[in-house]
């Protein structure tokens, strides 16, 4: 059984040998980069270089996927948002592309193109995918992701305009992002079309010490569903922080699986959503995989599994840096422990 034939049968429930191990967000390394020898910047900009960097955790570790892009500004520049790329860095700095000018100041300013594959970065991306389905697609799952509806308004406006206005004004704010949940379902499956094998929501801007439980339920999961009822499967729901608290709700977006990070109890969320829940996670990406030792990898790794994760997923990004050893530590670790 390879990688792809092991993660398309998590996502359907169906007997494996083992967990796997591998993730919906970025995991490009320093090592990836050193291959090719491309400047991180360059990554962001170019479908070839993108594509290539996407494939050597793989190629580099056994790291059982391929995700591009590796920015969280893919959406907001297709809606008029301004991105910073850092090109002025030098080659070995890793600063992440970030919005230089948001796209609107108010909810009532939003104005979704048409022909959003031609817009923005979208080209560049399904470029990459195509280019990774031929170099490592038959081998390991290939797979993209799009940010939650909350996350990408605050990307487009001010956060904490938003922020406000999701008390004060929360019809206003609904509106906006169900136009956004309708953008998001349009890329969506302009990534299915172009052959991804999972979809990967990422909605870390609703963590539960930014908003409550309740203001999660009426806020951002009805949006959350219109996400995921209208993107075609398999889909994954990733939020940030400590999500004990709204695991069940999580659950209840449709999404196929989902991703908790190092904050979240595992065996209690396993405990909550019962067996028939897909649970990925919960390795924290800089804590353990950058600073950690080969024996603190094996341990958080051991400890997920045992707290019953479907696969071990990292928290959020790898970060770049991690060490080469770490990372095999990590995926050895996973095929170790993860034997079912």
């Amino acid at each position: 059984m390879n990688s792809k034939e092991r993660v398309k049968k998590i996502f359907s429930k169906k007997k494996v040998d083992r967990v796997a191990c591998f993730s919906g967000m970025g995991n490009v390394t320093v090592e990836g980069l050193k291959k090719y020898d491309y400047a991180f910047y360059e990554i962001h900009l170019d479908a070839e270089k993108m594509a290539n960097a996407a494939c050597t955790s793989y190629e580099l570790y056994g790291f059982e996927c391929a995700v591009a892009p590796f920015d969280l500004g893919i959406e907001a520049e297709v809606l008029g948002a301004e991105m910073n790329f850092y090109t002025h860095k030098r080659k070995e700095d890793i600063v992440y592309p970030t919005v230089k000018k948001k796209a609107i100041e108010n909810p009532g300013d939003l104005s979704v193109p048409e022909g959003i594959a031609e817009k923005g970065r979208v080209p560049v991306v399904l470029k990459a995918l195509e280019i990774m389905q031929k170099k490592v697609g038959d081998d390991v799952p290939v797979a993209t992701y799009i940010l939650g509806p909350y996350t990408l308004a605050g990307q487009i406006m001010d956060l904490e305009k938003l922020l406000k206005m999701s008390f004060k004004k929360p019809d206003e704010i609904n509106a906006l992002l169900s136009s956004l949940a309708d953008f998001l379902v349009e890329l969506g499956n302009i990534y299915f079309d172009a052959g991804i094998d999972y979809l990967t929501v990422r909605e870390m801007g609703a963590p539960t010490d930014v908003l409550s439980p309740r203001m999660f339920r009426n806020l951002i999961l009805p949006h959350l569903k219109e996400v995921f009822s209208g993107v075609k499967r398999p889909s994954v729901l990733h939020i940030c922080g400590d999500t004990n608290i709204i695991v069940e709700l999580m659950w209840e977006s449709g999404a196929t699986a989902i991703s908790v990070e190092q904050k979240n109890d595992v065996a209690k969320t396993r405990e909550k959503l019962g067996d028939e829940a897909i649970i990925f996670g919960n390795i924290d990406p800089f804590g353990t995989l950058v600073q950690g030792s080969v024996e603190n990898i094996r341990s958080a790794v051991k400890a997920a599994i045992d707290g019953g994760v479907d696969s071990v997923w990292p928290g959020c990004d790898i970060w770049p840096a991690v060490p080469k050893e770490n990372m095999i530590a990590y995926v050895k670790a996973v095929e170790e422990f993860g034997k079912r």
